[in-house]
């Protein structure tokens, strides 16, 4: 007998080549943020909350409310996303334990809809709204820790502070654009119950729009060089001035 060409192989072929192409664009993307940061989105970003989180603490410790409701902004943005994935996760759990649930049938779908199959699918896509929620979750823990960290005056190494307050507010960043990426992926899994042919298609087109959002032409904003001489100024007065007060 010869061979015969059957609607599953649509799903051997499609879905690990669409998978494919989200992964290779990804791994391209951190490439391309490693060695060159600048020519990405994530990079500028970073760049100016560095910046930001040193004109910040050039601001007095009881003036740097707005400082705080900036990141609380972040905070409730993150708290909100992990919610929906962890309902999302529920709903798809439910959807996963009711075998008998089949509101698309074989006819309106074009690839594989065997029992097995959709089980993979669901598990899939839980997987990818429970990464999601678990970026989420360290999104809303480094940005309550540099919340903490930037209301109170700088320690006695003024520059040691500042580091450690952009490394929370990166973080926090990093972990807020990697629970985004879970959720694209999410979204491409979600279009392969609708059939093999809706993912790959869904994948190439969510890449070529990413691609357009995560390259960066503009040119580095220049803060200035001195933000941290200040705040190093700013920290040894203000310890001078406990010292003189008496103060451990």
């Amino acid at each position: 007998m010869g061979w015969v060409w059957k609607e599953e192989y649509l799903d051997l072929i499609l879905v690990p080549f669409g998978f494919f192409i989200m992964c290779f664009y990804h791994l391209f993307l951190l490439y391309k943020y490693l060695k060159c940061p600048q020519l990405t989105t994530i990079g500028y970003e970073n760049h100016n909350k560095n910046a930001w989180v040193e004109k910040m603490l050039l601001i007095e410790p009881k003036d740097r409310g707005i400082a705080v409701n900036v990141l609380n902004s972040q905070l409730s943005a993150s708290t909100s996303l992990s919610s929906i994935s962890l309902i999302l996760c529920s709903f798809i759990g439910v959807v996963l334990g009711n075998s008998s649930n089949h509101f698309l049938t074989s006819k309106f779908i074009l690839g594989d809809t065997s029992k097995s199959t959709n089980s993979i699918k669901h598990i899939a896509v839980l997987s990818c709204f429970l990464l999601a929620f678990s970026c989420f979750v360290q999104t809303t823990r480094h940005f309550v820790h540099g919340c903490f960290l930037i209301s109170m005056p700088v320690g006695n190494d003024p520059v040691e502070s500042v580091k450690c307050i952009q490394k929370a507010v990166r973080r926090g960043s990093n972990f807020w654009a990697a629970g985004l990426r879970a959720l694209y992926f999410a979204t491409t899994l979600l279009l392969w119950i609708f059939g093999p042919i809706p993912m790959f298609v869904g994948s190439v087109g969510t890449v070529m729009v990413l691609h357009l959002l995560d390259m960066n032409k503009a040119p580095l904003i220049r803060y200035g060089d001195n933000s941290l001489k200040k705040i190093e100024q700013n920290g040894t007065s203000a310890v001078g001035t406990l010292e003189h007060n008496g103060r451990p």
